[in-house]
């Protein structure tokens, strides 16, 4: 009877001191689909709201699925801030539709001019304007640009401070920093790549749409992520990397490694590894900007 008691008070006890435990850790998460998401809502939120992302750790935005751990955060989140066309996210958001009706879901692209045609991967002229944010033919990859980063990140602004109106203060100064820093990026991208207004680049997989319409570059496309081109369609982009002296190659090791260097020894560019799906955002997108400045 002795142990028992003793047992019963050495649990109360442990609950007790987990529940005042618990108090610095109880504040909001919000869910997000992919890591430049998360590198752009840490800057704002800080502390205050804990992050969780959905894609990491070098995952296939084409062939994810989620996991229990994924469907558990955002069962415990305040929010689901999608990236908006990314595939993954629609068959996700009408699952969440069904089976969490109180979760709020965000859309991040929300004001952004989209790019169409890209998946098509011997089609290099895109056409542009505001569509159906569900329109398959939009190229989802918004991000890579820092123009778009500076409307995301107000997409982003706009819901936490609906959420903690308390830190909205905190969440404003945060904001404004990333802003300044984002056109700190901006004005460093226009003066790099100024002089090579007009010049074409290739990538395996058609990430930098936006990224090329902001500086006037033209993005040409070798491949696709999961599928082979054809004798026919793989010569015709070389021969249209070759007429527009298209000097640097961007690839994503983790996928397209092996295939990429296989057509570039018929193109003689200059190959570079970036990772549109890195946390550390800035990083690739200094990369990309100065392999295209310095060649």
């Amino acid at each position: 009877m002795k142990n028992k008691i003793t047992l019963l008070f050495f649990i109360t006890v442990a609950m007790l001191l987990q529940s005042c435990g618990t108090k610095e850790y109880d504040k909001p998460t919000i869910t997000v689909s992919l890591e430049p998401q998360k590198y752009f809502l840490d800057k704002i939120v800080g502390d205050k709201i804990d992050v969780s992302c959905l894609l990491s750790n070098g995952g296939n935005p084409e062939s994810y699925e989620p996991t229990i751990n994924d469907l558990l955060a955002l069962e415990k989140s305040v929010a689901y801030l999608k990236m908006g066309n990314v595939g993954f996210e629609q068959v996700l958001t009408d699952k969440l539709k069904q089976n969490n009706k109180t979760l709020d879901i965000y859309d991040m692209s929300k004001g952004i001019d989209f790019i169409t045609g890209t998946h098509d991967c011997c089609d290099h002229h895109h056409h542009e304007g505001k569509h159906h944010h569900h329109d398959a033919s939009v190229d989802p990859h918004t991000w890579t640009s820092i123009k778009n980063a500076k409307v995301i990140a107000r997409n982003m602004y706009d819901v936490v401070t609906k959420i903690d109106t308390a830190n909205a203060s905190f969440y404003k100064a945060n904001y404004d920093k990333l802003i300044a820093s984002l056109d700190s990026l901006d004005s460093y991208a226009t003066s790099k790549l100024a002089p090579h207004k007009g010049e074409a680049f290739l990538v395996w997989h058609p990430s930098l749409s936006y990224f090329a319409r902001d500086y006037g570059l033209e993005q040409i496309t070798i491949g696709q992520i999961g599928k082979e081109l054809s004798a026919l369609q793989l010569q015709e982009q070389i021969d249209n990397a070759h007429n527009h002296k298209a000097r640097v190659f961007f690839f994503q090791q983790e996928f397209d490694s092996k295939q990429a260097s296989v057509v570039n020894d018929r193109i003689g560019a200059t190959m570079t590894t970036i990772n549109p799906l890195s946390y550390d955002w800035e990083t690739e997108i200094r990369r990309i900007i100065d392999a295209i400045a310095t060649k």
